[in-house]
């Protein structure tokens, strides 16, 4: 990689962890699934006017955002409200040990005994973090984002039924489908929409701008580059840095305070997610449609 490219693989985990330190400002105005909707109406704003036809795609194109998308970013930033941002941005990391999951259980693939150790500890982790007999009422924000980093997995294996588009194609499709679906889940499962939208300030528009435009579209767009040029297994490990960004930001912007604790079960899922994304055995697939949050 050049020293370009590795600049742009450390802008990416920046950019994308600055997103949960950005995103927990915006919660504190916006409904968080509302926020999710505003987020990919920009992004589809932006990139609408770029998309190809969806050539014969629509239907897995419509089910992977319902699931990868909809119900991921609902079960995510909905968790994210009772967590810090950096917390949540951990927890998340475990998006990779349930694609390798899903990918053994639906795919058929088979899994090194390297990426086993690797999901084994990313769990224990996790378990760490939740301090097993004093967990402070955070077990169900906890779980919402487990429920997250799950969905984002089904999300990737629907994706992989789509043939005929680019990566960027998919994920500016999945903006567009996205907004409506997620207008309607703040509807039925949210309130005081017009309300928040009224009085946001400048700061909270701000939140929605950076959600759509930086952390989606710049960073997919630095994201597939890097993909197309290098295999997904030199690009991947620098995700690892997304959650150290998160938690300096939350500790800089929000003033969060770091729990002992909960740094160590930090480490403990990176580490985890470590073994598994710098496995040579068997590479991961390539994750093209739906952001790790």
């Amino acid at each position: 990689m050049t020293a370009a490219d590795v600049a742009k693989a450390i802008g990416i985990a920046l950019i994308w962890g600055m997103g949960f330190v950005v995103a927990k400002s915006g919660t504190e105005t916006f409904p968080p699934i509302l926020l999710q909707a505003l987020r990919f109406v920009v992004t589809s704003v932006a990139l609408v006017w770029f998309l190809p036809r969806p050539a014969g795609n629509m239907r897995w194109l419509l089910i992977a955002t319902f699931v990868g998308a909809t119900v991921q970013y609902a079960l995510t930033f909905t968790g994210l409200t009772g967590l810090s941002a950096g917390v949540a941005a951990l927890v998340v990391q475990t998006e990779v040990p349930f694609l390798v999951l899903l990918g053994a259980l639906v795919m058929g693939e088979r899994p090194t005994r390297r990426k086993w150790v690797g999901i084994g500890i990313a769990f224990a982790g996790v378990a760490v973090i939740t301090g097993i007999g004093h967990l402070q009422g955070s077990l169900g924000s906890i779980l919402l984002v487990l429920g997250g980093a799950f969905t984002w997995a089904m999300g990737q294996v629907l994706v992989r039924k789509i043939r005929g588009l680019n990566g960027l194609a998919v994920t500016g499709w999945i903006a567009v489908l996205a907004v409506p679906q997620l207008f309607v889940a703040s509807f039925l499962f949210e309130s005081g929409q017009r309300a928040a939208i009224v009085s946001a300030g400048p700061s909270v528009w701000f939140a929605v701008l950076y959600l759509g435009l930086v952390m989606q579209a710049l960073g997919y767009a630095w994201w597939n580059f890097l993909l197309i040029r290098h295999e997904v297994g030199k690009v991947a490990p620098f995700l690892l840095l997304l959650p150290i960004f998160a938690v300096l930001g939350g500790v800089v912007f929000l003033g969060e305070a770091l729990v002992p604790s909960r740094l160590i079960g930090g480490a403990i899922i990176l580490a985890g997610v470590a073994l598994i994304s710098t496995d040579k055995g068997r590479a991961l697939p390539a994750p093209v449609a739906v952001e790790p949050a």
